[in-house]
């Protein structure tokens, strides 16, 4: 499920920035960003996350801010006095008249002139990161949840609307036992023989009884009213609603093959219409 939460925790002089933001997906599938210097951190934060997300593709950002004016290395000063000795040498050498604002950017790349320190994480600052993932987390699976009930209640509406469909096709059952009935005996008219009517009328009963979707309306409710429960009760619902629906789909199938009915036909095709829309939808639920 998508989703996005954001969250914030201030320690000494820093200010942690968490941000977490998820697509679909099967599997949980975790990216982490964190500075550089904070990168000790990376364990505790994916550990947070997997215990908090259990499903879909999660981008979770940490950024730093200072409060104090931080400088990233130290300039060696003999070093840059040698070089910078060499340079204006060359350069009178060479009859090359430079200002001092142009040969100190490039003397200030050369080897060894500044030095940087790597900068270890403190225990405090790693968990003032980890709390803010976690808050991110929270904020974020809130969003999902709204999300998510939203989604159910709109399977729901589909789940109300094929059962809709499959009582309509009550009407049509009965006409369709007549109409069976008339193109078999007209059938055996346009041929111009005779029948045994006692043997033609089991025949033609054991033939209608081959088309009758009974079960199949009643399997189809069972699976309508399952999916309800499930919908209601159970957390993470998504895979087994999924399973269900498959279900349905079977029954629908069954239904249309047997159907030898327009009228019944299009109701089946409406049925998996909204079937369709019920597995896409389930896939965006945990």
């Amino acid at each position: 499920m998508t989703g996005f939460g954001k969250a914030e925790v201030k320690v000494a002089e820093k200010r942690f920035i968490a941000e977490c933001r998820s697509l679909n997906s099967k599997q949980l599938d975790l990216s982490v960003k964190l500075p550089f210097a904070f990168r000790a951190a990376e364990a505790e934060v994916r550990s947070a996350v997997s215990k908090s997300l259990v499903r879909g593709k999660i981008d979770v950002l940490v950024t730093c801010q200072s409060e104090n004016v931080e400088t990233q290395g130290e300039i060696n000063r003999e070093i840059f006095k040698a070089y910078l000795n060499q340079t204006t040498s060359a350069l009178s050498y060479a009859g090359i008249d430079a200002a001092y604002d142009a040969i100190v950017p490039a003397i200030l790349r050369m080897p060894n002139v500044l030095s940087t320190e790597s900068v270890e994480a403190t225990e405090e600052e790693i968990a003032a990161i980890v709390s803010a993932v976690n808050l991110a987390t929270q904020g974020l699976d809130a969003f999902r949840v709204q999300e998510g009930e939203t989604l159910i209640a709109d399977l729901l509406d589909r789940v109300g609307k094929i059962e809709a469909y499959r009582d309509a096709i009550t009407p049509f059952e009965a006409a369709r036992a007549d109409v069976v009935r008339s193109r078999i005996r007209e059938g055996i008219a346009k041929i111009g023989v005779e029948v045994d009517e006692n043997r033609l009328e089991q025949e033609m009963i054991f033939y209608i009884e081959k088309l009758d979707i009974t079960e199949e309306k009643v399997r189809l409710a069972n699976h309508c009213k399952y999916f309800r429960e499930v919908a209601a009760t159970e957390p993470m619902a998504g895979r087994k609603l999924g399973f269900i629906a498959q279900e349905m789909g079977r029954e629908i199938n069954t239904t249309g093959s047997k159907a030898n009915n327009h009228d019944i036909q299009v109701l089946v095709v409406k049925m998996k219409d909204e079937l369709e829309k019920i597995k896409e939808q389930v896939l965006n639920l945990l």
